[in-house]
Order: structure tokens, then C-alpha cells, then sequence
């Protein structure tokens, strides 16, 4: 059996100027990522990991290896739903993965 991701869109953003107060101005993308895997958080995950952050996180997205997308502060959709990635993503060396992914990223509710 192949495990396979689903298809999110990821709404990235980028500084396109600054206001009187020096203060960045954003332009939201939205682009398509596919094969990224989707998982509900476990509680030992809440616990250690996010609790300072936020007691909202939900699902832990594996994203595919290769993939250049910023994804820190940034909007997710996926399951017909709108999720806020949470942190800074988690990355691990290519080459020393086995399988299709080696970056993480954790996401809440944005509804």
C-alpha cells in the first residue's frame, strides 16, 4: 500500500510595500500543494509541544519533500475548511528521510 497525501491550498504571503509607519502591507497567493499528509494532533502533541502557543491545534500537515512555500503565519484550506499554521514549521534533512516528506507544520482552526 502507497500512502499519499491530499491536495491543500496554501495562502502564502508576501511583503509587497510598507505604510507611513513602516509597517509591512501583505498580498496574499494562493497556491496548491500536493501530497501533503494530514493528521489529527495526539494529545502528547498538545501537551509538549503547543500548549504555551495554543490549545486549538488540530492537525499536523507533513509536507512533501522539495516543497520551497513559506509557511510560517500563513492560511491552509483543506477538508472544505480554513486552518492558521501555528509556530514555525519543523524540518529534517532530505536525505536522511525514507519516505515522501520532511517538513511539519501545525495548524488551528481560523474560522
Amino acid at each position: 500500500m502507497e500512502i499519499k497525501g491530499i491536495t491543500v491550498t496554501l495562502y502564502e504571503k508576501f511583503v509587497t510595500s510598507k505604510d507611513k509607519f513602516d509597517t509591512a502591507i501583505y498580498e496574499e497567493h494562493a497556491v496548491t500543494v500536493e501530497n501533503v499528509l494530514v493528521a489529527p494532533v495526539t494529545s502528547d502533541d498538545i501537551t509538549t509541544e503547543r500548549s504555551i502557543m495554543s490549545d486549538k491545534v488540530i492537525y499536523k500537515l507533513a509536507i512533501p519533500k522539495g516543497d520551497t512555500h513559506i509557511w510560517t503565519d500563513c492560511l491552509v484550506e483543506f477538508f472544505g475548511k480554513k486552518f492558521k499554521v501555528v509556530g514555525e514549521p519543523i524540518e529534517g534533512i532530505e536525505e536522511m528521510l525514507p519516505l515522501s516528506w520532511n517538513k511539519q507544520v501545525q495548524v488551528e482552526c481560523y474560522d
